[in-house]
């Protein structure tokens, strides 16, 4: 019942503060710092109420596909708030604001017991690792987006709200930020996964290490073309794209098939 109060309230706080911010960007009114870090700090707080209560029973992870999403959104959002006082983050609330909306919804709707697998505390250095990746490389691959947004604005002409976001080059450069911590935990990921499990790529994990070695070897080639040959606008944000597909097919890939579309047939 907690959860289910927690999780109801944290999705109208998201769904509000999605619509708000969302009106006021497309009027090109101006949009504080402390406005976007208030919203969602609140919506925090019900959020982690809500997935916390999903996630941990008595003897481990409780992780169907649809509360992982909302457990990884509500490390995103923390990891974005958290570095929003240092970085220029703050706008990707703009895109996370309604995505996160999106994820507790699905949590609420299309979580049932027979959707459910669990996950021995004792993997739980492997789990913690794994989320962090992939919370980063969402983080890169939602600033990947508003650089593109960015990239579109400046070659039409457009510069209606540019003003809104940071300068182009302070975007790129937390983009590749971003990337570097998220491939160095992804890495972590992956060799963590090899000493806690038994057989990576046994037949039920096959997929997940495939793809996970795919995006880490993409994000890998992205950082050495950066460095090398000083890639950068559309060509990194394509690669960087491209990796964070691989990287959601092997977290949510067959676990969406089997558990939310066949379970639904």
């Amino acid at each position: 019942m907690l959860a289910l109060f927690a999780n109801v309230i944290a999705l109208t706080l998201y769904t509000a503060a999605a619509f708000f911010f969302s009106r006021k960007f497309a009027r090109q009114e101006s949009i504080t710092r402390a406005g976007l870090r208030r919203s969602a700090a609140l919506a925090l707080v019900f959020h982690g109420l809500g997935v916390f209560s999903l996630s941990f029973g008595a003897n481990g992870f409780l992780l169907s596909v649809t509360v992982a999403g909302s457990f990884i959104f509500w490390v995103i959002n923390t990891i974005v708030l958290i570095s929003s006082f240092k970085k220029e983050l703050h706008n990707l609330f703009l895109l996370l604001f309604p995505l996160s909306a999106l994820v507790i919804a699905s949590s609420i709707f299309f979580n049932s017991p027979e959707t459910q697998s669990s996950l021995s505390y004792s993997l739980a250095p492997h789990v913690v690792l794994s989320i962090l990746a992939y919370s980063l490389m969402t983080i890169a691959s939602l600033q990947a987006l508003l650089l593109a947004y960015q990239n579109h604005a400046l070659k039409h002409k457009n510069l209606s709200n540019m003003r809104l976001l940071p300068p182009l080059q302070t975007m790129e450069s937390l983009l590749f930020e971003l990337l570097w911590v998220g491939e160095i935990l992804l890495s972590f990921a992956i060799i963590s996964g090899f000493w806690f499990l038994e057989d990576m790529f046994a037949q039920h994990l096959v997929h997940k290490t495939v793809f996970a070695l795919t995006a880490w070897f993409i994000y890998a080639l992205l950082l050495w073309g950066r460095f090398k040959m000083g890639w950068r606008g559309n060509k990194a944000i394509r690669w960087a794209l491209a990796g964070f597909i691989c990287l959601m097919l092997a977290y949510f890939g067959s676990r969406l098939v089997l558990e939310v579309i066949l379970h639904r047939v």
